[in-house]
């Protein structure tokens, strides 16, 4: 059948306009699965709309379940982008095949220990492992010079630990990772034994701490100086470990863009963007996390990224969270 004149161009024409609507990448909404919380994350996202015009939604939810829903929707998934709070989440993602690989020219700015070796994932901001312990109940040359001497009975009824937060899981993971699973079982057992009390998370544990509810507790790094700036860290200080001990693990949130995401193009400008200088300023600033990249400087009361981060695990290897959740569960701490 032969077409008009009009309706041959008619039909060009509609035939151009899907094309640019399936082309205009950054014309669309950009979904991304959060696995830190909106409160955190909102002001960057928004600031990523004003910036570049591209609206995002997310779903928010812990780092566990986000990655489960990308592993879940396999190679239809409804997200572009995945951002955890953690390298073990993001690890098992990548491993399944999930994660596209990162652009260099995106990546390249971040030291190689803080993204995967295969540049499928890369991180965002750093957290340090340390022991809060109340200044005078302790002094710090009271406590284990490492962190498997806490273990000891001398320890008993004066330890804090948060067995359901994920920052606690991924340091499991990499004890177990570092000095294999029976050291890591040991050490639980100990604690356990200890009769450390049991807190929701690492602000709790904190609080607890600074009133000398407990005498020590193990968290990330930040909450300190943030009940600093709110002037409620009471009398808590931070003890660091590094030189190879896992109790000094620098985790770090990550991002990677989803195999079989619908805009590939606006995905990789929020990598970006989270990687810019602007982004990483308000992880230093806003929530004392540590910048992953060199160019932006930690709160001037924290040593940089690189000083710290001294435990020798690769974090791509921390994608056993299961197996870390089948312990705590077995050892009946979970």
């Amino acid at each position: 059948m032969r077409l008009s004149r009009r309706s041959a161009v008619a039909l060009i024409m509609a035939v151009m306009s899907m094309t640019g609507s399936a082309c205009s990448d950054d014309s669309a909404d950009l979904t991304v699965y959060s696995g830190r919380i909106a409160d955190l994350m909102g002001p960057l996202f928004n600031q990523f709309e004003q910036e570049t015009g591209v609206k995002v939604k997310v779903r928010y939810g812990d780092s566990a379940e986000v990655a489960g829903a990308a592993l879940e929707e396999g190679d239809k998934p409804r997200a572009d982008v995945l951002l955890v709070q953690d390298a073990g989440n993001i690890g098992q993602v990548s491993k399944s095949g999930r994660l596209t690989t990162l652009d260099a020219g995106v990546v390249d700015k971040v030291p190689t220990q803080f993204r995967s070796v295969d540049n499928h994932w890369v991180g965002l901001s750093g957290r340090a492992r340390v022991v809060a312990y109340n200044t005078d109940k302790v002094r710090e040359d009271q406590l284990p010079p490492e962190i498997t001497g806490f273990s000891d009975p001398r320890w008993k009824g004066r330890l804090a630990w948060a067995p359901t937060n994920g920052s606690f899981q991924a340091f499991i993971t990499a004890f177990r990772v570092m000095e294999g699973d029976a050291a890591a079982e040991a050490w639980l057992r100990g604690v356990k034994a200890n009769e450390a009390k049991v807190f929701p998370n690492n602000v709790a544990i904190l609080d607890a701490v600074g009133r000398g509810e407990v005498d020590t507790g193990f968290v990330n790094h930040y909450y300190l100086y943030r009940a600093r700036a709110e002037g409620q860290a009471g009398k808590a200080e931070n003890k660091y470990y590094g030189a190879g001990d896992p109790g000094g693990l620098v985790n770090v949130s990550a991002a990677g863009i989803l195999r079989g995401a619908k805009h590939p193009v606006a995905a990789r400008r929020l990598v970006e963007f989270l990687l810019s200088d602007n982004a990483q300023r308000y992880f230093a600033d806003k929530t004392f996390e540590l910048p992953v990249v060199p160019t932006v400087q930690a709160d001037p009361a924290l040593p940089p990224i690189t000083a710290l981060a001294r435990p020798e695990v690769d974090l791509a290897r921390l994608e056993d969270a299961k197996g870390t959740v089948d312990l705590l569960t077995r050892l009946g701490v979970l």
